[in-house]
């Protein structure tokens, strides 16, 4: 069994609900807590009760410290401040000795056990990844080597001593900008490998594939890249412009890739909204004409033309 917790609101529910489904798709045994950051996440959730989410509300989760953090902080800001408490309150408060944070806005194609037993073959007690930035989106100096997307953490010594180092770090100052080399709670992991004992930065391939890095791959069915199973993408950047029509984003993406990794996607989306509206409400709306696009509409026949490319500066559009 293993144990997996994240964090969103109702706008991010929609693809909260993908990444837990895409989890139970791969076969994996686990239990995901999920922190629900607003009342609307927190009803539809008990609404849907599913059987391995522990949901956690913020009348639970937070404390004095963070509310007061709270008043400070964009909507944004808090959740990254958050991200680091949200692991020593699984910690804290149940009976696990291992814990992986994972962004809401993750997809699995494959068992993330696959990365978790590297962990474990490394004898390490922390486990981070890179951006493993293609050039010309290297993003290192303001975005961090490292990405907050699939981090785990022993309940050992040594883990905590770096999560609570990360955790206070945070508390001080976790903004959405770029300030004496630190920038939200990313910027903080750059220096952890020679900073803190017991860091493994994760190796396998499949583990955070991104916008930022799929150009230098050759992507196939399965998904693969490279021939190395896609086990996590990352869908940074992606929204929805309109029901069944999503903005990919500003990266470059290649025909290859919008059909084996976006397109499952956003069907998983899209079952997912369909499953909100059935079991609580036909009005649920959050999450939806997040973008404004620019008219540049793919549809599915389009996928033989160039769909990845930028239409005067305007995003990938594409209607599924």
């Amino acid at each position: 069994m293993n144990y997996y917790c994240t964090l969103f609101d109702s706008n991010y529910l929609t693809r909260g609900l993908a990444m837990y489904r895409s989890l139970i798709k791969t076969g994996e045994k686990f239990t995901l807590f999920v922190f629900a950051f607003d009342d609307l996440a927190m009803e539809i959730l008990q609404k849907l009760s599913l059987k391995q989410i522990v949901v956690v509300s913020l009348q639970e989760f937070e404390n004095d410290k963070l509310l007061a953090i709270k008043k400070t902080r964009t909507k944004g800001e808090y959740c990254w401040t958050c991200t680091s408490f949200t692991i020593k309150y699984i910690l804290n408060h149940y009976p696990v000795d291992v814990v992986t944070y994972i962004d809401a806005d993750l997809y699995f194609f494959d068992r993330p056990e696959i990365l978790l037993q590297e962990f474990r073959n490394s004898k390490k007690d922390v486990m981070i990844t890179k951006h493993r930035y293609t050039p010309e989106y290297d993003q290192s100096e303001t975005s961090g080597i490292y990405c907050v997307q699939f981090m785990t953490f022993k309940n050992t010594e040594k883990a905590l001593k770096v999560l609570n180092w990360w955790k206070d770090a945070c508390a001080e100052w976790c903004f959405a900008r770029l300030e004496a080399g630190r920038f939200g709670d990313q910027k903080y992991l750059d220096d952890w490998t020679e900073r803190f004992e017991g860091i493994h930065v994760l190796e396998h391939l499949g583990g955070g594939v991104a916008p930022w890095n799929v150009q230098q791959y050759a992507c196939t069915a399965g998904p693969k890249v490279n021939d190395i199973n896609i086990v996590f993408y990352h869908f940074h950047g992606l929204k929805w412009a309109k029901v069944n029509v999503f903005d990919l984003g500003m990266y470059k993406l290649n025909p290859p890739d919008i059909r084996n990794i976006y397109y499952p996607y956003m069907d998983a989306l899209t079952d997912a909204l369909r499953m909100v509206r059935e079991k609580y409400s036909n009005d649920f709306q959050s999450g939806i004409n997040e973008a404004k696009a620019c008219g540049a509409y793919a549809s599915l026949r389009q996928i033989k033309v160039n769909i990845s490319r930028r239409v005067r500066g305007c995003y990938n559009v594409i209607q599924r």
